[in-house]
């Protein structure tokens, strides 16, 4: 889960992670990649061991992080999220530091609310509730039926419309605000036409109140295109420069809400859209 140069790993002290659970332990993943990153002189070596729900699949589980620690000499890390609790027990006999990320809140939770918890797997990423899980869907689907300026006579469905240059952010982005919070969002590609004047492009106008401006410092934009098209027109680090300060003017002429994307997150990209227009679903997982 660190982010360095596989020339710096052989510098840092090695470690092994486990993500177990019996659904599909992206819960347990994203705490433990948010946990984890405060200890960047630690380079973690992560596995992910989901639908652990059978006594043969966890007795797998138990053997490869016994195996890790003979390995390494180090214990592993394993976060799990078990409701049997059988099985919460089994795995903390195992050689290794277990966080039990449900049993640290749930206690709290339940004398809070006066309630037993269900205890009921599958909840958090499942279909527990299918028009949640429908809306999500549809999100997703609309997210790609209007990626990239195709469809803009659906333009009327959507949330928010994000626009800016190529392969400033703005697909990805979609789709994450699609799946996470079922938000209809459509993306439109700035190129060299709409650039000629000071208006906006006349498929955008009469959804002012719904464009979102994506920018991203040019050096930036400049690595990422390199990568896509190496040695390219398109990839030039003045075209680049061009393109990313004519965007910046239109949005500025407009007033439009702008986000920048340099060297962030989708997650972090997607949270200051939310939190610059106020836009909010139900988070869905």
């Amino acid at each position: 889960m660190s982010s360095v140069s596989d020339s710096e790993v052989g510098s840092l002290v090695q470690r092994s992670v486990f993500i177990v659970s019996d659904r599909t332990g992206l819960t347990a993943e994203e705490l433990a990649r948010s946990l984890l990153t405060q200890f960047p002189q630690v380079h973690f070596q992560t596995t992910v061991l989901p639908f652990v729900d059978t006594d043969d699949r966890l007795d797998q589980a138990i053997n490869q992080i016994n195996a890790a620690h003979g390995g390494e000499g180090l214990r592993p890390v394993v976060f799990m999220t078990f409701v049997n609790a059988d099985y919460r027990q089994r795995i903390q006999e195992a050689n290794a530091l277990v966080v039990d990320v449900f049993g640290a809140f749930m206690g709290t939770l339940s004398r809070e609310m006066n309630l037993p918890p269900s205890w009921q797997p599958g909840f958090s990423h499942g279909m527990g509730d299918q028009s949640r899980y429908n809306s999500r869907i549809d999100a997703i689907h609309y997210a790609m039926d209007c990626d990239d300026g195709v469809n803009p006579d659906a333009y009327e469905q959507a949330d928010l419309i994000l626009m800016g240059v190529s392969r400033s952010g703005k697909t990805p982005t979609c789709v994450y605000l699609a799946m996470h919070f079922g938000l209809y969002c459509a993306n439109y590609p700035l190129t060299d036409d709409d650039f000629l004047d000071d208006g906006l492009p006349r498929v955008l106008q009469p959804f002012k109140e719904r464009l979102i401006g994506l920018t991203i410092d040019p050096h930036r934009l400049h690595e990422i295109r390199e990568k896509r098209r190496p040695q390219s027109a398109y990839a030039k680090i003045e075209r680049c420069q061009l393109e990313v300060r004519r965007a910046e003017g239109l949005f500025r002429h407009h007033g439009l809400i702008t986000a920048d994307t340099s060297g962030i997150s989708v997650e972090e990209i997607a949270t200051t859209l939310l939190q610059k227009t106020g836009k909010r679903r139900e988070y869905l997982g």
